[in-house]
């Protein structure tokens, strides 16, 4: 019985896992959007909206108390390997576009089989471009 057991292994160890959705959450950010198999868009796609909505939640707190904005970046550095530029872009660029919307930030276009594998293929983006 798999009784509350979420999310998917992806064929990696833990560690290896955490990491992957970890890169593919910074590239998404980064780049707005990116070009990966299904399985891999689905398994990062939910820790991508998170964070976009602790970034809302903390531009929101910032005026209200400094300390509960400090602690949402710091939050979010922990998640995006304390990268400073990324955060500021996650909290100053991306987090105010999307202040208006109750949810659903990504976007997922499906792209046909890879070549190689047969793997289907989607293109991630983020919603409401710059």
């Amino acid at each position: 019985m798999r009784h509350r057991v979420a999310g998917k292994k992806l064929s990696r160890s833990t560690a290896h896992r955490k990491a992957l959705r970890r890169n593919l959450v910074i590239a998404l950010f980064t780049h707005g959007r990116i070009r990966t198999t299904r399985a891999k868009a689905e398994s990062m796609r939910g820790q991508a909206e998170k964070l976009i909505t602790r970034a809302k939640r903390g531009l929101r707190a910032e005026v209200e108390n400094p300390a509960q904005g400090v602690h949402a970046r710091r939050m979010a550095a922990a998640q995006l390997n304390n990268d400073r530029k990324l955060v500021g872009k996650l909290f100053d660029e991306i987090a105010p576009r999307y202040m208006d919307r109750p949810g659903g930030y990504t976007r997922m276009l499906k792209l046909g089989m890879r070549k190689g594998d047969a793997a289907p293929m989607v293109l991630l983006e983020l919603v409401e471009k710059e």
